[in-house]
């Protein structure tokens, strides 16, 4: 069988560039980071493939944004008797023959992608610090209104178990500690 997996980042982006028009027996979309590797049609595609099958992906980029998360998807791949093909790249990876520049390249490639990401996180931070500075920026607006909040404070204060609390309200025992110091 041949799969393609696709990835963007965020929901209001689209997959239309990666691999349009191609043909296969079952696609697999995600819209979430490539820096997770709990992705659920990642982890279902990688959970089908058998021995002979193919995957196509659009680029490196899509698959993994971390050089060991790559190689570990592209091992599991191989291991399982499969092959992949990063089309952008122009990198194939099959059980049989083993091409150790197609090894170098995928690290290679692999390591710039990480290297990206991380200069990428970095600007950002550097940019939130700069409008926080000004004033500008004030963060995620909150979902719960102010009554809300001091219910959640209140309850806090009373609760024994802060994970079933954090739970009933829909948010991480971190947010919840969070909303609890306000």
């Amino acid at each position: 069988m041949e799969f393609i997996y696709r990835r963007v980042s965020s929901s209001d982006q689209n997959t239309d560039r990666q691999l349009p028009n191609m043909k296969c027996d079952r696609e697999f979309s995600d819209s979430l980071s490539g820096k997770n590797m709990e992705r659920p049609e990642l982890v279902a595609m990688l959970g089908m493939i058998r021995a002979d099958d193919l995957i196509h992906v659009h680029s490196l980029d899509r698959l993994g944004r971390s050089v060991r998360d790559l190689l570990d998807i592209v091992e599991s791949v191989v291991d399982a008797g499969a092959s992949i093909k990063f089309h952008s790249e122009n990198l194939t990876f099959e059980p049989k023959n083993g091409n150790p520049m197609n090894d170098l390249m995928l690290t290679i490639m692999g390591a710039f992608s990480e290297f990206e990401r991380k200069c990428i996180k970095s600007r950002q931070t550097e940019g939130i610090a700069v409008a926080k500075a000004k004033g500008v920026y004030k963060g995620r607006v909150s979902r719960f209104t102010d009554a809300q909040v001091e219910q959640i404070q209140k309850e806090f204060k009373t609760s024994k178990n802060k994970v079933e609390l954090a739970m009933h309200w829909g948010i991480t025992r971190s947010y919840l500690y969070k909303i609890a110091k306000v």
